[in-house]
């Protein structure tokens, strides 16, 4: 089993920590444990006890409903500096999804009872700890917006300013490249759309100007996806 990274650095990357001081972090340090997921892993899944979270060091995870015919609805994947299992662990409910290895990947685990004694302990940690969850919400009412509101080519247009945005922060460039570890089916699964419509929309922003393919490369043209995301504001 590899050793715990007890490097404050390494633990101020995750957004829930970044605001932890240095001693917080090395008692975090203290209470993770390392894991790892072979590719197709059940981490858990809905209804199980919330008594972990999970913080994603590599690989892919998503998190994801089915209804009782098979059907999916991806919620989100999560790759390297995400978190994701804090909510039933702090609320004491029930996982209200499934989370599931895509690829191998490896984390560390953080049990309930550990992390709320360090909050106790650390009352200080509780404000950060909030303002990622409202961060949180905030991120999935914009996807409930997206979903409902908005055409499949506004939602297409949205996705990849969302994932751009998670990697640049909201002050985008006039143009950035993507290489995306997403299938189109991934990304359907996630706007709820069918495979063949969003390569359809892909393709109307590629006629637009607003995307370009090159070997494996997306670029984007910021101001044309967002004349797309939003026409009005455009």
């Amino acid at each position: 089993m590899a050793e715990v990274n007890r490097s404050p650095a390494f633990w101020r990357s995750f957004p829930i920590f970044e605001e932890f001081d240095k001693e917080t972090l090395t008692e975090l340090a203290g209470i993770a444990t390392y894991r790892r997921w072979p590719a197709g892993t059940v981490i858990f899944q809905r209804g199980d006890e919330g008594n972990y979270m999970v913080v994603v060091v590599s690989g892919r995870i998503k998190l994801s409903l089915f209804t009782p015919q098979g059907r999916e609805l991806m919620l989100r994947q999560h790759e390297g500096g995400a978190l994701f299992g804090e909510m039933a662990l702090l609320d004491g409910q029930p996982r209200s999804a499934d989370a599931t290895a895509v690829i191998a990947s490896e984390g560390y685990v953080i049990g309930k009872k550990a992390f709320l004694d360090l909050i106790i302990h650390r009352p200080q940690i509780a404000e950060a700890v909030i303002r990622f969850l409202c961060a949180q919400l905030r991120d999935t009412t914009e996807r409930l917006e997206t979903i409902a509101l908005y055409d499949l080519n506004a939602r297409v247009a949205r996705f990849f300013l969302a994932t751009l945005k998670q990697i640049h922060g909201h002050e985008l460039p006039s143009s950035a490249n993507l290489r995306l570890t997403l299938s189109q089916t991934d990304i359907a699964a996630i706007l709820g759309a069918s495979r063949p419509k969003v390569n359809r929309a892909i393709l109307s922003l590629e006629e637009c100007g607003a995307l370009k393919r090159t070997e494996g490369i997306i670029c984007c043209n910021v101001d044309r996806l967002l004349n797309v995301a939003d026409p009005e504001e455009g």
